[in-house]
């Protein structure tokens, strides 16, 4: 287990190229398995979860190369299994997506409980939900486990709420199934979008992504495909955060802007100075103030994946910001660390912290067990006065590739220990 060991308190500025991002690259990744061609991913971030999710594929009878590369040779022409790694899967949420693909590639498919951060937070009824009304049969004594002899066939599904994994569980069952498919009420982030061109790119029929509604017909045999993985706004919105608290300014290349204006709207509420156009953005620290109130929301809402962040951010902002995070519990599970570092923190219930800032923070010992909570720690370490200890650095490089050099380009004073 490695120790990120920092010492608080210097500015940090450069510029910083963000990786591909990774809530598109599992996605993808799973809907490879559809067919027996070669694709090609390229811009794919080098971070542990793409790892965890190209294991499984392999040990599914996939051959990848290029791993640990910005580009990914996978072919799928012989699925020797449909039961994945069981620890593997529980190494990662994002091993759900396999269901899809192994129903319509081998018509059964058998799923540990899949794991990563908090893996009791979400529930999988939705993903179930789906893959029924498609057709798929619960497999006997499995409790992720279908069954499809008869193939899956399209139908016309409503999501209870626009669960972005749940969006893409639907639209990799739907891409071979029989007939048209119509999803109501889907998520609408970019990432889904992508995967939508993305099987469009291997022959499917899509129209619609990016909206509520989405339509798909089926297309029983699939071509390869080459794509280029967008950039990743969250790691964009977090190097900007970084540069904020610090004092310093951060020029961010690699993510279109359209994408980060979500996540600008908010920071520029909170003081900090941004401007961007195409795939460029300088974020850099103005006169940090209170933003009244910060409320996560399905895209184009500020994403929950920055509300961490944002929390930290808060603390050396002047006055008091209200945190609502309406979609997750644990988001703000580092809150009692933060306090721990000077905070004054009063939290209403499960959703909703009061930030009162400013205030000094002090180093201290820190567990990063989430990736986005980790990352919000190292930014308080790096405002902090003193030293601070952040452990597992595994964990939050499972999203942010390469993260103790890069922080070391921006000036950051640090070391890895273990």
């Amino acid at each position: 287990m490695a120790v990120l060991v920092l010492e608080g308190g210097r500015p940090l500025s450069g510029g910083v190229a963000v990786s591909g991002n990774k809530n598109a690259a599992l996605p993808l990744l799973a809907a490879t398995l559809l067919t027996p061609h070669e694709c090609v991913l390229e811009n794919v971030p080098a971070i542990r979860d793409v790892e965890v999710m190209v294991r499984l594929l392999e040990g599914l009878g996939a051959r990848v190369d290029g791993l640990g590369t910005p580009t990914l040779r996978v072919c799928c022409a012989d699925l020797t299994g449909d039961a994945p790694d069981p620890g593997l899967v529980g190494r990662l949420r994002g091993s759900v997506l396999l269901l899809g693909p192994l129903l319509a590639r081998r018509g059964r498919a058998l799923l540990a409980e899949p794991g990563g951060d908090f893996p009791s937070r979400r529930s999988l009824a939705m993903h179930h939900a789906a893959l029924q009304a498609l057709g798929a049969e619960p497999a006997s004594g499995a409790h992720n486990g279908f069954v499809a002899p008869g193939g899956l066939r399209g139908v016309s599904f409503y999501l209870e709420e626009a669960s972005v994994t749940g969006t893409e569980t639907t639209l990799l069952a739907a891409a071979t199934a029989e007939g048209r498919t119509e999803i109501r009420h889907a998520a609408c982030e970019p990432h889904v979008a992508e995967l939508a061109r993305f099987l469009r790119e291997m022959g499917v029929e899509i129209e619609g992504e990016g909206t509520p509604t989405v339509r798909i017909r089926g297309c029983r045999e699939l071509r390869g495909a080459r794509h280029r993985i967008g950039g990743d706004a969250i790691e964009a919105g977090s190097f900007a955060v970084l540069a904020a608290i610090t004092g310093g300014s951060v020029e961010v290349s690699g993510v279109a802007w359209s994408e980060m204006e979500p996540i600008v709207a908010v920071l520029r509420r909170l003081g900090v100075a941004c401007r961007g156009e195409g795939e460029r953005f300088q974020a850099a620290a103005g006169e940090l103030v209170a933003a009244g109130r910060v409320t996560t929301g399905l895209w184009p809402g500020f994403p929950s994946d920055l509300v961490s962040l944002v929390t930290v951010l808060a603390t050396q902002c002047r006055g008091a910001t209200l945190v609502h995070d309406w979609m997750y519990e644990l988001r703000l599970f580092a809150l009692d660390q933060l306090s721990g570092m000077g905070a004054d923190l009063f939290l209403c219930d499960p959703h909703r912290v009061i930030v009162n800032g400013k205030t000094p923070l002090r180093g201290r010992a820190l567990d990063g067990r989430d990736i986005r909570s980790g990352m919000a720690l190292i930014a308080a370490a790096l405002a902090a006065q003193g030293e601070s200890r952040v452990s597992p650095l595994e964990t939050v490089e499972r999203g942010y590739a390469g993260l103790a050099e890069r922080l070391t380009a921006l000036g950051a004073s640090l070391r890895v220990e273990g």
